[in-house]
């Protein structure tokens, strides 16, 4: 691994960051909420399917109402 001194790493991590293309805030904004959504909807499906398996796991064993 070649040895590089600080100033020359720190004028590459500056010329490395400056190739970075950062989100504006309104696209940062807009993916938090699709990821809460998503979450949502996946809590709701899991929650869903909990259910449905103990029901039928109850029948199953006869244990059911």
């Amino acid at each position: 691994m070649a040895k590089t001194n600080p100033f020359t790493f720190v004028q590459q991590v500056r010329s490395e960051v400056s190739k970075v293309t950062w989100p504006t805030r309104r696209e940062t904004a807009v993916t938090t909420v699709m990821v809460f959504v998503m979450v949502l909807i996946a809590s709701i499906f899991f929650l869903l399917a909990d259910q449905a398996m103990s029901w039928g796991i109850g029948l199953l064993l006869g244990i059911g109402d």
